[in-house]
């Protein structure tokens, strides 16, 4: 990831702020405030603000359910209790904006978390950086035959080679006539004082998929796990869980407690239907029971099976 200059100068400005508050503010998150943490090749992910902590979590929930939680003794006891029984409205009380860039094709997947605010740069009003994620070698991977929207076994040799010089031939040719078309430079040179630059609106879409934009991201605490949840798991597509791993480790240093009772409830659990419940108590019993006759259907059942880590699985 490389910085520009006035990059670097914005974050050092910002970081040097000094500000007298009354809310409540968290040690951790504040060391890491807006800086960009390095996310793919060009990418990162920016803690730009946030409202809230673990103990507003607290405070909205005993105003939520007033006597009533006299009987969790501890923030703790009481986050636990909220996350493990699903009571999802006190988490809505904390907030926090991202600033993050990212390429175009993993921001076109991310949107589709539609629960949150969103800023991305504009590229009818200013030029999109000349720049583009290009995968490892070891992230280069074939079409999953088993996973229709998954990858399979790692591409080498002359093929992995030849897939890297297309993707990167393709993205510097299509930026090439990207600033032939708007008749300007990346670095805001004209390149020809006797034509018109097409619009920008126009000319942007021509660009290969890979190349960077950048947004800003606000969301409550509770819709962040619910986009963690998914995007950091180990089935979600790499370069998405990148950015997700990154902003879980945001997650434990602005709300540890919750962070906690998430990675437990949340990430380390399972849910299971009636039909898997009889499953498991059947086999706690001891009894013998399989696909044939566990009313399952053979995806219920390997995924039964994986959660439990049961190596059972029908192929």
């Amino acid at each position: 990831m490389k910085l520009t200059k006035e990059q670097i100068e914005e974050i050092r400005d910002q970081q040097s702020q000094i500000a007298q508050t009354k809310r409540v503010t968290v040690t951790e998150l504040e060391k890491i405030l807006y800086e960009a943490i390095p996310a793919l090749d060009h990418g990162f992910v920016r803690v730009i603000d946030y409202m809230g902590d673990d103990t507003s979590i607290v405070q909205s929930a005993r105003v939520s359910y007033g006597k009533g939680t006299k009987k969790v003794s501890t923030d703790s006891g009481l986050i636990k209790y909220l996350m493990r029984h699903w009571h999802s409205t006190p988490f809505e009380m904390c907030e926090i904006k991202y600033h993050i860039k990212l390429p175009i094709f993993i921001a076109r997947q991310w949107i589709r978390h539609r629960t949150a605010n969103v800023n991305e740069y504009s590229a009818r009003y200013s030029i999109l950086d000349k720049e583009f994620y290009l995968p490892t070698s070891e992230n280069l991977a074939a079409q999953s035959i088993s996973n229709r929207q998954g990858r399979g076994d790692v591409i080498e040799g002359e093929q992995a080679k030849e897939v890297l010089e297309i993707l990167k031939n393709d993205a510097e040719r299509t930026y090439s006539n990207y600033e032939t078309m708007l008749n300007q430079k990346y670095d805001g040179s004209t390149i020809d004082e006797n034509k018109k630059g097409l619009a920008r609106e126009l000319a942007r879409m021509n660009l290969t998929l890979n190349t960077y934009t950048q947004w800003y991201w606000k969301t409550d605490l509770l819709n962040l796990m619910n986009f963690l949840r998914l995007r950091a798991d180990h089935h979600a597509q790499y370069e998405i869980r990148v950015y997700a791993d990154i902003m879980l480790d945001t997650l434990k240093r602005w709300v540890p407690i919750t962070y906690d009772a998430f990675m437990d409830y949340r990430v380390g659990g399972t849910e299971v239907s009636a039909k898997g419940k009889i499953v498991i108590q059947k086999l706690l019993k001891g009894e013998e029971v399989n696909l044939d006759n566990s009313g399952l259907s053979k995806r219920e059942w390997n995924e039964l099976m994986e959660a439990l880590e049961i190596k059972d699985r029908i192929v």
